[in-house]
């Protein structure tokens, strides 16, 4: 089921939190709302399944308007960051809810519900409560009781935040997989960006309202529209340096270290402020454009070991290495700049 947002605008009184949107979700692809908090990622969610009403534009479902058609109307599943399951009920009746609210036979609803509980893997659980189930198994009962009814289009919202790390990871995956296997359109909204990026075919960056840029995850990792993208995507983050660009290098701003510009760059305003992003894998000791630094912090991540280098002017890059690198801290060194791939913004923070 293609979803598609025209123009859709979203008050709460005086207020315009959402302001004509334009969003094409295409059949069958999961499609990440991410962004940081309070930038209208959820509110555009429950437009979608009904909760909100829209005040302005329209949203699709296929050909069929459904701006002002009831949420009960819309056949949409939604899985919420709570749960939200029957305490009384057993694991069958949560996910049976559904079909008892359409009066389907009993035999219907046992077939439904069991296949239901085998595509997310809780057969043996059916006859359980959920204060019986971990935080795992209870995400598993409410995205089968989303998918049991066969809505048109599955909706999650944050879906993930109440989980340990190893449950995100694990149900980051059956998400997916259930997903992919029932092809159905589906919509995340999350601030983790590495749920975005693992689980989703394109990814709708959001701020303030707005969508800033909608691509493939690592599309959009490679080539940021704005360096409030780039600094969304990746972990560690991407650290940025001030300057300009003067006689085809770039000055960094309060340094004598000008680093030489590829020639992709021949297009750069000469001598205006520019920001340089440099992201950790880029940042190494064998790279191209060397500059000094001091070692100002060390983090063990396992197979790789994550540095910060504090230049002259205070600014800091990080290095991802492995973990055979020998620096250690307070460790004066020169490593360089993977230029071709470091990204150049201008002063409002548009890609250049």
């Amino acid at each position: 089921m293609r979803i598609q947002l025209d123009q859709f605008t979203k008050t709460f009184g005086p207020l315009t939190v959402i302001d004509q949107m334009d969003l094409d979700i295409r059949d069958a692809e999961m499609m990440a709302l991410l962004g940081p908090s309070g930038c209208g990622k959820s509110t555009t969610l429950f437009a979608i399944c009904g909760i909100h009403r829209v005040n302005g534009g329209r949203i699709l479902f296929g050909e069929r308007d459904v701006s002002n058609v009831p949420s009960q109307q819309r056949n949409v599943g939604v899985v919420f960051q709570s749960y939200a399951l029957y305490p009384h009920m057993t694991v069958f009746d949560n996910i049976a809810f559904p079909l008892m609210i359409r009066k389907e036979s009993a035999a219907e609803i046992k077939r439904k519900v069991e296949d239901m509980a085998a595509l997310v893997h809780i057969e043996q659980l059916l006859d359980r409560r959920p204060a019986q189930l971990s935080g795992g198994q209870q995400q598993r009962v409410a995205l089968a009781r989303a998918l049991v009814r066969e809505p048109d289009v599955l909706l999650l919202d944050e879906p993930l935040a109440n989980l340990d790390a190893r449950l995100r990871l694990e149900m980051r995956s059956e998400i997916r997989r259930i997903q992919q296997e029932t092809g159905i359109t589906a919509v995340l909204v999350t601030h983790d960006q590495v749920e975005a990026m693992s689980m989703c075919d394109r990814i709708a960056i959001m701020n303030e309202g707005r969508i800033v840029q909608v691509a493939e995850p690592m599309e959009m990792y490679a080539n940021p529209a704005s360096d409030f993208v780039a600094g969304f995507l990746g972990n560690p983050p991407i650290a940025f340096l001030h300057g300009q660009v003067v006689d085809g290098r770039f000055a960094i701003a309060d340094t004598e270290i000008a680093l030489d510009a590829p020639p992709s760059w021949n297009g750069a305003a000469i001598g205006k402020p520019m920001k340089l992003g440099i992201r950790p894998e880029f940042f190494q000791p064998d790279a191209g454009a060397t500059l000094p630094g001091k070692v100002t912090f060390i983090e063990s991540q396992g197979r790789e070991i994550l540095y910060e280098v504090t230049l002259a002017n205070g600014s800091v890059l990080r290095s991802i290495q492995t973990s055979t690198s020998k620096a250690t801290l307070g460790d004066e060194v020169r490593w360089g700049i993977d230029m071709d791939r470091a990204l150049l913004f201008d002063e409002t923070g548009a890609r250049l």
